[in-house]
């Protein structure tokens, strides 16, 4: 089926219309406020490759009924549930080290747990930047159209090009389905990219999965994303200070709970878990074999320091740090926690989520004065 249309609609449940774009780019849209809403819809990119209202392109349907709109227009292409009109966004952040690298945008995705905040992400990596989520009704969807008609109006689009637009909506009406909707993960350089290559609208038969449709394994990934872990503090003893061939205790301290779920859903449709368990630690004594020797009978954190105790779990450094940076050794702690998928909904085996800490330890030497009598 061949549709001409005279623009991406937005109407009350669509977000983000009207960002012009130049040479492929978009501007205007993305920008998110802390609240997850968009901000910056309708900017337009300015110099000659600007494209306005009135250049029509006509495209094939795929998948179902796509929607066409203008050659340099595009919509923001989300539905937005009556009742959260704001166009929440999931789950946000950057890859700096620390926060998550996960910002779902036009997503009706939503991610809860514990381990969604308050810690350190190993910065997980989606394979797909972007992807298609179920959307609106075809009832729903048609009263959204019908009620961008005021849109239609602003930029000068005659009622039989609207009418024609609306009639793929009305098609749907009574026929068992719904239409799935694009979204994308901002913090992704890829994302932007990847989302305005997909169609706006896609309609989709019950029990049926588009070509890049959300599965319960790409939900279970996002999860997997979001996943962060508490960032200890590395406790020693000695603790100002270490000497050549003393035992050096180490253990955690802060860790909190050393159980940590991540759950991202669609509300309704499905939902997918993934749970993080601190295991172990390893110890990075900063210096080779040579300087220094590890014992890693550690538990899930440490060993705290016993008077009279077996020393289990630290480092004896065998030579002193005055020729080091600073004259310090850095020894850096990584705790691991495996991850698992709750219930095994899918059959999938995450890596473990791996966060180092490092701190200074200065090393001495005992002096010792031998005198004749």
């Amino acid at each position: 089926m061949n549709l001409v249309v005279p623009v991406l609609t937005a109407g009350m449940l669509l977000i983000g219309v009207g960002a012009h774009v130049e040479a492929g780019r978009q501007a205007g849209v993305g920008a998110h406020d802390q609240g997850g809403g968009l901000v910056g819809a309708g900017a337009q990119a300015g110099g000659a490759g600007q494209v306005g209202a009135g250049a029509y392109v006509e495209r094939s349907g795929r998948d179902g009924v796509v929607v066409q709109g203008l050659r340099g227009v595009r919509s923001a292409g989300a539905w937005v549930d009556p009742a959260d009109p704001g166009g929440r966004t999931g789950a946000r952040g950057e890859q700096n080290g620390r926060r998550t690298s996960l910002t779902l945008t036009h997503s009706k995705i939503v991610v809860t747990g514990n381990g969604v905040k308050g810690g350190r992400s190993d910065g997980y990596r989606l394979t797909s930047p972007c992807w298609y989520e179920p959307g609106p009704t075809p009832e729903e969807m048609l009263k959204a159209q019908e009620n961008s008609a005021d849109h239609f109006a602003r930029i000068k689009a005659d009622e039989a090009s609207f009418l024609r637009y609306l009639q793929q909506f009305k098609d749907k009406i009574g026929k068992p389905g719904r239409w799935w909707t694009p979204a994308y993960n901002a913090a992704d350089p890829r994302g932007t990219a990847c989302w305005t290559d997909m169609e706006l609208f896609v309609f989709v038969p019950p029990n049926t999965t588009p070509p890049q449709g959300i599965t319960l394994r790409e939900l279970a990934d996002i999860a997997r994303a979001a996943l962060t872990v508490p960032e200890p503090t590395v406790k020693l003893n000695p603790d100002a200070k270490s000497y050549v061939n003393l035992p050096t205790w180490v253990w955690l301290d802060g860790l909190g709970e050393t159980t940590r779920s991540a759950t991202a859903s669609i509300p309704g449709v499905m939902s997918a878990t993934v749970v993080a368990t601190l295991k172990s630690i390893k110890i990075d004594p900063g210096v080779g074999t040579d300087r220094a020797e590890v014992s890693e009978d550690c538990g899930p954190s440490g060993r705290p320091y016993v008077k009279g105790g077996t020393f289990r779990c630290g480092v004896r450094y065998l030579r002193a740090s005055l020729d080091q940076p600073r004259e310090v050794y850095q020894l850096t702690v990584t705790t691991v926690w495996p991850v698992e998928v709750a219930d095994n909904v899918v059959p999938v085996q995450y890596a473990p989520v791996e966060v180092g800490v490092t701190r200074d330890v200065p090393v001495g030497e005992v002096q010792s004065t031998v005198t004749n009598s």
